[in-house]
């Protein structure tokens, strides 16, 4: 075997060994951040000897902190507002009907706040059953959400229909969640 051949063949076994042992193991993730203590999952032997984790009984809570919910396409309003109220009860959250519209300003300030998680310290269990005031102006009108002026927070009734918990309206400009966020509190309060 020439001398260059063998170099190759050297250089080649000492290439393959450092790719197969610098395979990068994925790093550990970190253990989230609890704000709740969690119940203990129990483990059950299968009959194939690996392990099955039982979930936890009750409601599973993955995220404390303000969520929207948008309330997507559908004929009764009434019927999609029960279905939500009834998953947010089932994870221990507060559900109010939000409605907005994309060119409302104090909508766009309060749902930008919402969603960069300014609020979620103030409303840490709200789901906001979101409807868009254009898309949805029928079914809203059908189940009892009108209003003369948007953002419009309103309670749901037991069969979904607006109850008479309600506010409307904002200020425009920066100053309309410091406008919205007082009145929200009280009205979950009532």
């Amino acid at each position: 075997m020439s001398p260059l051949l063998h170099c190759q063949s050297l250089v080649t076994l000492v290439a393959l060994a450092l790719v197969g042992c610098s395979r990068a193991e994925p790093e550990p993730k970190p253990p989230p951040i609890a704000t709740e203590p969690a119940p203990r999952a129990s483990a059950a032997p299968t009959t194939s000897g690996t392990t099955a984790v039982a979930l936890p009984a009750g409601p599973l809570v993955l995220a404390r902190g303000v969520r929207i919910v948008h309330a997507g396409p559908g004929p009764d309003a009434a019927k999609v507002v029960v279905e939500e109220r009834t998953r947010a009860k089932s994870d221990g959250r507060d559900l109010v009907v939000y409605v907005g519209a994309k060119w409302c300003e104090p909508c766009q300030h309060f749902h930008k706040a919402a969603q960069k998680g300014d609020l979620d310290a103030e409303f840490p269990d709200l789901t906001l059953l979101e409807f868009d005031l254009d898309e949805d102006r029928d079914r809203l009108a059908t189940a009892g959400y009108v209003s003369h002026f948007i953002p419009l927070f309103a309670m749901p009734g037991p069969d979904g229909t607006a109850s008479n918990k309600k506010f409307e309206g904002s200020v425009k400009g920066e100053g309309a969640v410091a406008n919205i966020a007082p009145r929200l509190r009280s009205l979950l309060k009532n």
